[in-house]
């Protein structure tokens, strides 16, 4: 997966910070990890401030596993902060709760990866071997749309009902959902006025939709579904 930040220097893992607040899950984060790097030094934290303290006892881990929800902070910002004090650490995010935006958020900061809290041990070890290797690891769901030199809403995501949508009709489609009249959207795509309205009534059919603010509806719901952007993973980019 490409970003835009550089790329992390490949190194080989031999101490570790996990930052967790559920002792049942650290625990077993760290069995898992246990096996896979053999004589690593791993230590854990249950908040952001015991996290700093280890830092500032001396502790420079290779790698951070860091989840967004802990109980002296919620969100970015601890991963912020925490990333600020170990600027040579590579960051895995692992957390219960994300959207596209949100992962995208942490890598432009620095994360070197994301991962959900159901990830199975197989996906933890590719994780683990592509940012030890001096890569980046997002799961494919997490991923940001690649859709360069493709317009509409079909471009964006892989929806069923509007990936039926005619390359036109997602051209109109996208007029509508920024609030263009039939007579704005003939003007943009040079067609008349009465080739617009029939092309709506087509993709309106297609999409289940009595009118236009219902298919606004069902294209604003279907990106979100398909980001993963749920309200309380919004908030996190504001905290």
């Amino acid at each position: 997966m490409q970003t835009s930040h550089p790329a992390i220097e490949a190194r080989p893992v031999s101490s570790i910070l996990i930052v967790d607040d559920h002792p049942l899950y650290s625990d077993a984060l760290e069995s898992a990890l246990e096996m896979m790097f053999t004589g690593c030094d791993i230590r854990k934290a249950q908040t952001l401030n015991a996290a700093l303290e280890t830092a500032q006892d001396g502790f420079d881990p290779d790698l951070v596993m860091f989840d967004l929800k802990l109980p002296d902070v919620t969100g970015v910002s601890g991963f912020k902060t925490l990333r600020n004090r170990l600027p040579d650490s590579r960051f895995l995010v692992i957390s219960s709760l994300a959207s596209v935006e949100l992962v995208q958020s942490l890598l432009n900061e620095g994360a070197a990866g994301f991962l959900p809290k159901d990830t199975s041990t197989a996906r933890l070890r590719d994780a683990l071997a592509k940012i030890a290797a001096g890569g980046t690891f997002v799961p494919k769901d997490f991923r940001k749309a690649e859709t360069e030199g493709v317009e509409g809403p079909a471009a964006e995501f892989d929806h069923p009902k509007l990936a039926e949508l005619t390359p036109q009709q997602q051209r109109i489609m996208r007029l509508i959902c920024k609030g263009k009249p039939n007579k704005e959207i003939a003007y943009e795509l040079s067609l008349a006025e009465a080739t617009v309205k029939a092309h709506i009534t087509a993709l309106l059919r297609r999409l289940g939709a009595r009118n236009r603010t219902e298919a606004v509806v069902v294209v604003e719901e279907a990106m979100a579904a398909q980001r993963g952007d749920e309200p309380e993973a919004r908030a996190f980019l504001r905290r």
